[in-house]
């Protein structure tokens, strides 16, 4: 029933903005109001001293961009949004809460062990772009920074054939943040994720591990 709730909103959204568009000229005072969707291949980096790279992860998001023409030409622009996103990682952590600490270790011996996170995100852009009023297929260059506030998480491993969950550490930062940048033409753009805040704010030993993303987003007008 949500994800019918969601579609329907988004199929209004995006009727209404086209049905704006329609009736705009050339010259005339406009915004590029988007919803945006993003898929891309994720990795934990900054990672302790003998851990390896994480093997194949995704991140997959959606949303809502509001945008605020900063020229009458509308090839600057700033814009805030929020949406949703959803991280995997398979890793090569042992992650462990223990009396409330969180306990990390290299991974030796697991057969799986990976990382859940559900977030909600506030993206603020300086935009350019060679759009206009009537023009949809256009070049573009976003820069930004989106924060993150983290729903839940959750950390599992397979070892000696028992499962081990942790959900919701008490080490796991909720709040993050960091550098985006998406560029390309029309529909599809390179898009990139630069976190700037460790995913642990206390932990033994200590951990800098920080997210990178990299991959594709689309934007409809």
């Amino acid at each position: 029933m949500n994800r019918l709730v969601y579609l329907i909103f988004c199929v209004l959204s995006a009727s209404q903005i086209y049905a704006q568009k329609d009736s705009l000229q050339l010259g005339d005072n406009y915004a590029e109001d988007q919803i945006y969707a993003s898929i891309s291949y994720a990795q934990f980096f900054k990672q302790p001293l003998g851990v390896s790279k994480s093997g194949f992860s995704y991140s997959i998001s959606t949303g809502f961009m509001k945008d605020v023409i900063l020229n009458q030409k509308g090839s600057f622009s700033f814009a805030v949004g929020v949406g949703y996103g959803f991280d995997f990682f398979n890793h090569n952590i042992e992650v462990r809460e223990i009396n409330d600490e969180t306990i990390f270790a290299t991974a030796v011996g697991t057969s799986s062990n990976t990382f859940k996170s559900h977030n909600l995100e506030f993206p603020f852009e300086l935009r350019w772009r060679t759009s206009n009023a009537i023009k949809y297929d256009f070049w573009r260059i976003y820069a930004g920074v989106k924060f993150l506030y983290n729903m839940s998480h959750k950390f599992g491993f397979i070892e000696d054939n028992k499962s081990f969950s942790y959900k919701n550490l008490s080490a796991f930062s909720k709040l993050q943040y960091g550098l985006t940048l998406s560029a390309g033409y029309d529909v599809f753009n390179i898009n990139i994720f630069y976190g700037l805040t460790p995913i642990f704010d206390s932990a033994e030993p200590a951990m800098d591990t920080s997210v990178l993303k990299f991959g594709l987003i689309f934007y409809i007008l």
